[in-house]
């Protein structure tokens, strides 16, 4: 098995943990949205479960981010996949929103209800790549 750029996991072991860790979170945000619970709230849950994904997505092809903002996600996860187009701008939009990884430009703005139904959407894409993933046969 192939170590990914951490030293104490296998890429194997990185996969399954976030996978998991991603499928909770969205199964957190998706119960939030169901008990219209606020914007903030969903958002923030579905963008843990967004960013466990591509975390994810990334420890299964060996591609380890340097940065967990958005856009350096995708970036790292588009060197190795290939996403629909309006999924991957939805992702990347997502700094704008929720810019903590940014050293310059720190902030965390108000989510409003389109993003809450938003970030779900983006969660049941990135499943959808995951599931895919499963199905499949790669760490031995």
């Amino acid at each position: 098995m192939s170590m990914s750029k951490t030293l104490f996991e296998t890429d194997r072991q990185k996969f399954v943990r976030l996978s998991a860790d991603a499928r909770g979170y969205h199964r957190r945000a998706e119960l939030f949205a169901e008990q219209a619970q606020s914007p903030g709230l969903i958002f923030n849950v579905g963008s843990i479960a967004a960013e466990c994904y591509l975390v994810a997505l990334c420890a299964w092809y060996g591609s380890m981010p340097f940065n967990h903002n958005f856009v350096s996600l995708m970036e790292t996860a588009e060197e190795v996949m290939q996403f629909d187009p309006t999924l991957s701008r939805d992702i990347r939009a997502l700094d704008d929103i929720f810019g903590i990884c940014s050293l310059e430009n720190y902030h965390h703005g108000a989510p409003t209800n389109e993003d809450a139904v938003s970030i779900i959407g983006i969660c049941r894409g990135l499943s959808a790549m995951l599931a895919q993933l499963d199905d499949q046969e790669h760490f031995k």
